[in-house]
């Protein structure tokens, strides 16, 4: 019997046989490639992370290599990604950033210095407009202009900004020109994601000083632990700041500052 090509029936069951093929062959590239794309993405992150600390122009191998030897460690503050980083023997704190730009999600990183300061800034986007809106990606030079700015107030509040007219040197970047819808969704990030990592990074009184070393650097000395994790997940720092050992306040080895009952026994 020969089939007629020309009908309904064999141009309908042809078609599915058809897109049943090539949709298993979609599947299976995906399923094949799916580890090498989660690898570039990964690799991608960690060099998004690096160019936030002033770390460019590495290929992939160099990169990993460089990520591996500058990042001791990674955290969450309600959902938000945070990486503990060492440079040039200075603490480092990266914190993630997400946001919404004109036409779609904005993301990027920034790097905490110990004083509360910028060290380095890094922005990206999914579909910002070219020559304008996608200059918060593209244009380093606008990048370093976060450098050195403060991030907090006193009270706890994000004063780095974004804006269109700078009263503020200290805390305040110029929007990206004929970007303004753009820039204040940087802003708007900035205000959100920052507000995040405060205690963590400038908010309390026994962290921010020279002096509290343990809870200033995150170190888990079985000395200091407690009163080092008080500072680092930002808690109220009492024993820090109270306590006796003042293991946080006066520098102390953790020699002379295993616990409160040795420390005031040593007074007595």
């Amino acid at each position: 019997m020969k089939l007629n090509t020309n009908s309904n029936s064999y141009i309908i069951i042809y078609s599915a046989i058809l897109v049943v093929i090539v949709a298993f062959l979609l599947a299976f590239v995906y399923q094949a490639l799916k580890p090498m794309q989660d690898a570039n993405v990964a690799l991608d992150v960690k060099k998004q992370i690096l160019y936030s600390l002033n770390i460019r122009d590495l290929d992939g191998a160099e990169a990993e290599a460089k990520y591996a030897e500058v990042v001791k460690e990674e955290s969450e503050i309600d959902g938000q990604k945070v990486y503990q980083c060492v440079i040039d023997g200075q603490n480092i704190q990266v914190a993630s950033l997400k946001g919404m730009g004109l036409w779609g999600g904005i993301s990027g990183y920034v790097a905490i210095k110990g004083d509360g300061t910028v060290y380095g800034a890094y922005f990206n986007h999914e579909s910002e407009t070219a020559g304008l809106g996608a200059e918060i990606k593209d244009s380093q030079e606008w990048q370093e202009k976060f450098i050195g700015k403060k991030i907090y107030g006193d009270d706890g509040s994000v004063l780095l900004s974004v804006v269109k007219k700078v009263d503020d040197p200290s805390t305040q970047v110029d929007c990206v020109t004929g970007a303004t819808l753009t820039s204040n969704g940087v802003d708007a990030m900035l205000k959100d994601g920052l507000k995040n990592v405060f205690k963590q990074s400038a908010a309390a009184p026994c962290c921010k000083t020279e002096k509290a070393d343990c809870c200033q650097q995150g170190k888990s000395d079985d000395c200091c632990k407690e009163q080092a994790d008080s500072c680092h997940h930002g808690k109220s720092c009492d024993k820090c700041k109270a306590g006796k050992p003042d293991c946080c306040q006066e520098s102390k080895s953790k020699d002379c500052c295993s616990s409160e009952t040795e420390t005031k026994a040593k007074e007595e």
